[in-house]
């Protein structure tokens, strides 16, 4: 946006009608509230109602988007009529974009935004504002709302979805015949102004075609319109906002537009005469030009084939058909000289390959064109010494050094200096540079033979004065082999020793290899890092070393596995070494020492039993095994648990059992008189059924007189067993079975009554009716079951 529309939009804003002035003043508005006697009303229950006067007045603030000022830009100000002018108010700004993007001043309520805001990111902001006593930090006014809109200016113009259109319209149609219809959108606030009425126009396809201003819609403008005189159109179609008034900002699209047709119509060449040039230098093959013979038809009709058919230099020159362009395209058949001649003349000649006898009464389909080929005398490039170039190098040679020099010069009389230059594609990795003015190569990365032994390159030889004009060399680089590689084992060896092995016996036959690759070839020596009492190394000379024992017989049960340190160095210059170490297992083998099994538990087997006999014994065993399991297993259902482990557990346990007891005299079950007598519970021990999480001591509670009430005694109980820290962390029974003295209807428990039944009379059970006969007949018949048992 230029600053002329800057300034115009700024002076437009300036007469647009706003709600309120950018500074605002909150004052008291009690005049703008219906006044009530006294500021009182009544309510439903007739009581009063206390209006509370506000001292805020809120309108929108608006701001103008995209400002460019230096310094922050001024929304509005906040005043309270609380605000003596002293400084004892703070005004305290919070919401959307508070204390980042809208500050305000604790002291005088200015409100400023930091930087330039964007409408089309956000429209409005919704913030709350609060005046509060800066000593006591008390509100003295009610936090409010209210909202900073932000005012669109013209900053966006119209964009299309798409940057280039392609559409078709059959040659030949009426004016008005729509094409294609472009839209484009602008991103300003629609209902603000006209920054978003857009109008569209034409900038390029004039007279051929039209736009609608209101729709974008494009139509043909002129009738008739020939494929066969044009085929494509290209239409550059622009739209403007602010209704397309001066000022408005603007976007532009471009449409290709392609005319169909028949076949009816010969080739024509638009020129009789077309001259080329060469330069002398081209070689054999070299395309010079084209010649192209324009056909209104489309597909197969419109192939073209050309030919030479006259003229000096048909011996020099060939036309050849491009199929894909439909151009015949001239190349040099022989080599050119400027000193020889400079000017040769043909005749080419352009037939359709397809013609429709419909069309003959056209005439011919052919057309023929002059075509004159000058021979220019040029600059010729700078040759190179050698067709190419090999330089050999060792791998180690220090960063900077040059492994070679290439030369060139310039053919011509001028003789221009020359520039030289790598071909980075032929080095990617950037190993190599040149000297640009005298050829040197030299490196710019260490050299490794084993990562590559060859290297590639093209050097590119430009002279100063015309750098268009090259010449390549190819560059070998070969890199030379440094021994820098310490020989390693060829293989992983898995190797073992019997147990019956004898003194001088081969085990193992080692093997290495290395990455360089010396010129008299490779070379290794083995050798055992420190002398060993079990075995050694005999190297047989050929890069290959034998393994032998040095004692007769290895024990797996003492040691079931050996290290060996095999130290192997090379013949070049400096001497490489490397150890590798061989595990040497030591294993059970056969009298032709055949390894049968290297694990040590084979140790435990007796030696001499056969396969057959070892799975009969493990047979036998298992069986065994099954039949213990079995008769445990019986022994267990046979054996009955007590009912009570101890009687120290009565107290916290429920006994669930089925059997019928003796009557109120069997007491044999259990200790009666451990319900019965509280001081026999004072002995508290853990429970032996869960072990518990952690041991405390048991805690001793003093015995209950004897003239304590059972209620008492029984929160009490509870008390002491809550606050016991070796109480069971689980849900537990405690039963206590204190009853209590002095009571006058004396005991009710039937565990203290007469040990004999004789003293009750329960006839009158039967008296009560049919659902107490049961009982009758339990009571009732008491001796007649002693008797009978």
């Amino acid at each position: 946006m230029t600053i002329q529309q800057v300034l115009l939009l700024l002076l437009l804003w300036m007469w647009l009608p706003h709600p309120c002035h950018t500074e605002m003043l909150f004052r008291r508005t009690p005049d703008l509230r219906p006044k009530s006697f006294g500021g009182r009303a009544l309510g439903n229950d007739g009581k009063a109602i206390h209006r509370q006067k506000r001292g805020w007045m809120w309108n929108q603030f608006f701001l103008l988007e995209e400002y460019t000022g230096s310094d922050y830009q001024y929304v509005g100000k906040l005043h309270s009529d609380q605000d003596k002018g002293d400084g004892s108010l703070k005004y305290i700004l919070s919401g959307d974009g508070a204390g980042t993007l809208f500050i305000i001043d604790e002291k005088t309520g200015d409100i400023h935004a930091t930087r330039r805001i964007d409408r089309e990111e956000k429209a409005f902001y919704t913030l709350r504002a609060q005046a509060i006593n800066r000593r006591t930090l008390r509100p003295v006014e009610p936090e409010s709302e209210f909202v900073i809109k932000i005012h669109d200016i013209n900053d966006n113009e119209p964009t299309f979805p798409e940057e280039i259109y392609t559409a078709s319209v059959p040659e030949m149609s009426v004016v008005g015949t729509s094409v294609v219809q472009v839209t484009a959108t602008d991103a300003d606030d629609p209902s603000y102004g006209n920054s978003a009425r857009i109008i569209y126009s034409i900038l390029q396809g004039q007279p051929y075609f039209s736009v609608e201003p209101e729709t974008g819609i494009i139509r043909t403008a002129l009738p008739n319109m020939n494929r066969e005189n044009r085929e494509q159109y290209q239409v550059v179609i622009q739209a403007k906002d602010m209704g397309g008034q001066m000022g408005g900002l603007s976007g532009t699209t471009t449409v290709n537009i392609t005319l169909t047709d028949v076949n009816d119509n010969p080739p024509r060449f638009p020129q009789s005469t077309i001259h080329l040039r060469i330069p002398e230098s081209s070689p054999v093959g070299t395309a010079i030009g084209s010649v192209k013979a324009t056909d209104a038809d489309t597909g197969k009709n419109a192939e073209v084939e050309y030919r030479i058919v006259d003229g000096d230099g048909t011996d020099m020159f060939d036309i050849v058909t491009q199929q894909d362009t439909q151009e015949g395209i001239i190349t040099v058949r022989k080599p050119l000289d400027y000193e020889t001649r400079r000017l040769y003349t043909l005749k080419v000649e352009a037939e359709n390959t397809h013609v429709d006898p419909r069309f003959y009464y056209l005439g011919p389909f052919k057309d023929t064109i002059i075509v004159k080929i000058s021979v220019e005398d040029v600059d010729e490039p700078p040759v190179f010494s050698r067709s190419s170039y090999l330089f050999e190098v060792h791998e180690d040679i220090e960063l900077g050094t040059i492994i070679g020099t290439v030369m060139a010069r310039d053919p011509d009389s001028a003789s221009s200096p020359i520039r030289f230059s790598l071909d980075r594609h032929t080095d990617l990795d950037r190993i190599f540079n040149i000297h640009s003015g005298n050829g040197s190569i030299y490196t710019s990365k260490p050299l490794d033979r084993e990562i590559s032994q060859w290297h590639n390159l093209s050097v590119i030889a430009a002279e100063i004065n015309n750098p268009k004009d090259t010449t390549r060399v190819p560059v070998y680089v070969r890199i030379l082999d440094v021994n820098d590689n310490a020989p390693q084992f060829a293989v992983f060896y898995d190797t073992f020793v019997c147990e019956n092995a004898r003194a001088g016996q081969l085990i193992q036959t080692i093997s290495a290899v290395d990455k360089d690759d010396p010129l008299g070839g490779q070379k290794f020596f083995f050798s055992l890092a420190a002398v060993n009492p079990n075995f050694t190394v005999q190297d047989n000379e050929d890069n290959t070393a034998r393994i032998l024992t040095r004692r007769n017989g290895f024990s797996r049960h003492e040691i079931s596995t050996y290290l060996l340190p095999v130290v192997i160095s090379d013949n070049d210059y400096p001497i490489q070494s490397s150890t590798g170490t061989l595990t040497i297992r030591v294993c059970a083998c056969d009298s032709r020492g055949n390894m049968q099994s290297c694990s040590a538990e084979a140790l435990l087997l007796p030696a001499g039993l056969s396969t057959g006999a070892l799975v009969a014994i493990l047979l036998c065993i298992i069986i065994l095994l099954v039949i213990v399991v079995l008769f445990a297993a019986l022994k267990r259902q046979r054996k009955k648990e007590p009912l009570i482990l101890s009687k120290e557990d009565i107290r916290d346990n429920i006994v669930s059992y089925n059997d019928e007891g003796g009557g109120e005299e069997d007491t044999q079950a259990f200790d009666i008189g451990t319900l019965r007598n509280p001081a026999a519970i004072e002995d508290k021990k853990l429970r032996r059924d869960i072990i518990p999480e952690t041991l405390f001591v048991p805690r001793r509670t003093p015995s209950a007189p004897d003239n304590t009430d059972v209620r008492d005694f029984i929160n009490q109980r509870l008390k002491e067993h809550d606050t016991d820290p070796s109480a069971p962390p689980y849900d537990s029974l405690a039963t206590y079975a204190y009853e209590g003295n002095d009571s006058i209807a004396e005991s009710l428990s039937s565990l203290e009554s007469g040990t004999t039944e004789g003293d009750q009379n329960y006839d009158y059970l039967r008296e009560w009716g049919p659902r107490f006969n049961k009982l009758a007949e339990m009571y009732g018949g008491g001796e007649s079951d002693k008797d009978t048992s």
